[in-house]
């Protein structure tokens, strides 16, 4: 019983130590630290942007005239490799689909792919994207210290433009499911 007491008064001790070495961060310490990490993943995105290696993980979608829906970011994405291109939408609706998740998917190959930046420092993404399925431009904008991205596709044969808003991350951390493709 008695070494029981000793070995609870040295965890008490050990746990006493250690609040007193650690402290609250302040706001301003806070908000560095998540301006550090946005200008690290901004890097990131960049760096898988010019590689022709990323995924725009998208959360939200806009309509042609403006509706907007809020959608899961793991099945809603464009994402390039290389020279091939993949395009999911996917909304919450119980009817399943073309692709088996309430949505479309479309793969096609990558053509007219150019990357520069604006007076603001953004990070402007153009290219074409033709397949099976799809006949788009694809027009994304990386904004300026973070990851955090638009992507607006705009068909070849009818006007029914589509904006997601996501972040983009490389191809290797993206967690996303493709559906069944067109």
């Amino acid at each position: 019983m008695r070494g029981m007491i000793v070995i609870m008064l040295m965890a008490l001790s050990v746990v006493a130590g250690q609040t007193q070495e650690t402290r609250e961060l302040t706001r301003q310490e806070k908000k560095e630290m998540q301006a550090r990490l946005d200008s690290l993943l901004h890097v990131e995105a960049e760096e898988a942007v010019n590689a022709r290696a990323f995924t725009l993980e998208a959360d939200k979608v806009m309509f042609k005239y403006g509706e907007t829906a809020y959608v899961t970011s793991t099945t809603n994405f464009v994402s390039v490799k290389g020279d091939d291109a993949v395009v999911q939408v996917a909304f919450n609706v119980p009817v399943s689909g073309p692709n088996g998740l309430g949505g479309v998917t479309v793969d096609g190959s990558v053509s007219s792919y150019e990357v520069e930046k604006d007076k603001r420092g953004n990070l402007l993404l153009t290219m074409n994207v033709m397949g099976t399925g799809i006949s788009a431009r694809v027009d994304i904008t990386l904004y300026k210290g973070s990851n955090e991205a638009s992507v607006t596709i705009t068909p070849n044969f009818n006007s029914n433009r589509m904006t997601l808003s996501g972040q983009i991350v490389p191809i290797e951390k993206s967690k996303v499911f493709k559906g069944r493709s067109i």
